[in-house]
C-alpha cells in the first residue's frame, strides 16, 4: 500500500512539474546564457519556442504546452549531447550551466511527457461544444 502511494506521489510530482510554466522559461534562460556569446543560430532557435510554450501554459493550454516543452527539450538535449566536452571544461561555469540545462531537459522530457500523455483537454475548455 505504501509503495503504491509513493509511486503515485512521484508520478503526481512529475506531472505537476510538467504542468508548470517555470521549467520551459528556466531552460530558455540557460540556453540563452550558453549560446548568446558567441552567437550560435541553431541553438538560439529553442528559447523563443520554449517561451511560447510557457505563454501557452499560462493561457490554460497546459496539455499542449507540456507536449511542446517535452518535444523541444528532448531536441535540445540531443543537439547538446552531440558536442563532446573534455573533463576540464565540465568544471567551469559554462560546463555547470551546460550540465544544468541537460538535467533540466531530462526533467522536462519526463515531467512534460507525462503531463502530455495523461492530460485532459476537456478540462481546459477545448472539448466539443454541443
Amino acid at each position: 500500500m505504501a509503495e503504491n502511494t509513493a509511486k503515485q506521489g512521484v508520478l503526481k510530482s512529475l506531472r505537476d512539474w510538467g504542468e508548470n510554466s517555470v521549467p520551459p522559461t528556466l531552460l530558455a534562460t540557460l540556453i540563452t546564457a550558453q549560446h548568446m556569446r558567441p552567437f550560435q543560430p541553431l541553438p538560439m532557435m529553442f528559447p523563443p519556442v520554449l517561451l511560447f510554450s510557457s505563454y501557452l501554459n499560462l493561457s490554460d493550454y497546459k496539455t499542449d504546452a507540456a507536449g511542446i516543452t517535452a518535444a523541444w527539450s528532448g531536441l535540445y538535449a540531443l543537439l547538446a549531447l552531440r558536442r563532446s566536452t573534455g573533463l576540464r571544461k565540465k568544471f567551469t561555469v559554462r560546463g555547470v550551466v551546460r550540465g544544468a540545462s541537460l538535467g533540466l531537459c531530462a526533467a522536462n522530457v519526463a515531467g512534460c511527457g507525462l503531463a502530455y500523455i495523461f492530460g485532459q483537454r476537456e478540462k481546459e475548455g477545448l472539448s466539443k461544444k454541443e
